[in-house]
């Protein structure tokens, strides 16, 4: 079958819980693009550029079926409009009655591990972005039933309600006006790891074991930092709702890396007083909240400055903004007492967000880690794109391995799909931007 396009599935329009409330200009058709765009899901590009591309993330696969299933459930992935089951992808690319058994057992049953795909989508990816942060972002998948590897029941922050579901975790490679997954975990809740049954059911390896979602994130970053040489740029992470950002914060710290973290405006924090500190200096002493130290809700308007967007707008916002230190009483802290810059930021008139945010590079400009808080909000689109438009949501099967082999499928189709349009011929335009948000698909 021959490649082709095919329309972009309808979208319900709604309010999106928005993940960084002053920097809203990022929808996910901003990571989609809209239907008839260049950007539209279904534009694979020339047959040249594809196949190149997949062989650049799967040419390790030792068989040339594994090759071929690859290819074909990456295209059905950006041709197939609607619901991405395994019938409907083998439907839409093979003429084969058997193709659907096929593209299931590949995903599912195929021994082919997938971290040299992501290692390739990495530096494929890094080579087409003018990166800017490692990002954080999380991908809460609602379920059915009890046996798909990791479910468990959770407050959904965006739905606002407790759903069954898998929880997943990406670190994305952020840019301009993209965020691109390139490594993926799965939450495993405690009794994942303690029932042999479900273990085995599920085909979890002896080494995978149940992690705190910030341990996660952690070797989310170690993960990347081993495979490439990229450029030591800071972490962003917006994750209020789904962990606390201390033990994050001072994992990230002893690797030296650089961060901007949300943070919820009742964190402790001890006011620095506009001082840096250094060795020897004692420092704060009294434990306050971050709404307080930041004068949340006080009558006196902040003078309004000009922020950069990564998209290349520029927005007005009025800012908040202090020196702080953290509390010591955290585990594995010792005596070291370090400054950060906390701060918020919202639209003139309008209300404060329930979120702040935290960085350690104290020297730069607040305008600055206000851009880069902005990336946050490009991952969580992209992550809203993946649900939507990409199949994030429509993983069949209930193993360890086929799981992480679908989101290594489905984040190499939006790669592709977002910057795949450099590799095309001249006079083809990147995905057009588009305001109209998309809301998330509940259970």
């Amino acid at each position: 079958m021959a490649l082709g396009a095919s329309p972009l599935r309808n979208t319900a329009p709604g309010q999106l819980g928005r993940p960084f409330d002053t920097f809203s200009t990022l929808s996910p058709s901003d990571a989609v693009g809209t239907p008839g765009s260049a950007g539209a899901v279904g534009t694979l590009g020339s047959a040249d550029s594809f196949s190149t591309f997949t062989e650049e993330l799967f040419g390790h696969l030792p068989r040339a079926d594994q090759r071929k299933w690859a290819n074909g459930y990456l295209q059905g992935l950006l041709r197939t409009p609607g619901k991405k089951t395994v019938r409907r992808l083998a439907a839409t690319v093979f003429d084969s009655p058997t193709a659907s058994q096929s593209l299931h057992q590949f995903v599912n049953s195929s021994p082919w591990p997938w971290e040299p795909a992501r290692a390739g989508l990495t530096h494929w990816s890094a080579r087409r972005l003018p990166l800017r942060a490692w990002s954080l972002g999380a991908a809460v998948l609602p379920k059915r039933g009890d046996r798909s590897v990791g479910v468990h029941r959770r407050f959904d922050p965006a739905l606002g309600r407790t759903v069954n579901c898998q929880l997943g975790l990406g670190l994305f490679l952020a840019g301009g006006r993209h965020s691109i997954p390139v490594e993926w975990r799965l939450f495993l809740p405690a009794h994942w790891s303690e029932e042999p049954a479900l273990r085995e059911g599920a085909r979890i390896p002896d080494a995978t074991r149940h992690e705190p979602l910030w341990a996660q994130a952690v070797d989310l970053v170690d993960t990347l930092a081993a495979r490439t040489p990229l450029p030591p740029v800071p972490v962003v992470a917006d994750l209020v709702g789904f962990l606390s950002p201390t033990q994050l914060l001072d994992a990230l710290d002893a690797r030296e890396r650089d961060f901007v973290l949300s943070a919820p405006t009742d964190l402790p924090v001890l006011a620095s007083g506009g001082r840096l500190g250094g060795p020897g200096d004692p420092g704060p002493t009294v434990v306050s909240r971050a709404h307080h130290v930041l004068g949340i809700g006080r009558t006196r308007e902040p003078l309004p400055i000009t922020v950069a967007t990564p998209d290349g707008g520029r927005r007005q916002l009025c800012v908040r903004s202090a020196l702080v230190r953290l509390p010591q009483d955290r585990p594995g802290t010792g005596s070291t007492q370090r400054t950060y810059r906390l701060f918020a930021a919202r639209e003139p008139g309008e209300p404060w967000p329930a979120k702040v945010w935290i960085s350690n590079l104290v020297h730069r400009r607040v305008d600055e880690l206000l851009t880069l808080a902005h990336l946050a909000a490009g991952t969580a689109c992209a992550v809203r794109a993946l649900e939507d438009d990409f199949g994030l949501l429509d993983f069949e099967g209930r193993s360890f391995p086929g799981w992480h082999r679908h989101l290594t499928l489905v984040s190499a189709a939006y790669a592709h799909h977002r910057l795949g349009w450099r590799d095309r011929a001249p006079g083809v335009q990147p995905p057009s931007p588009s305001r109209v948000p998309l809301q998330r698909r509940s259970a």
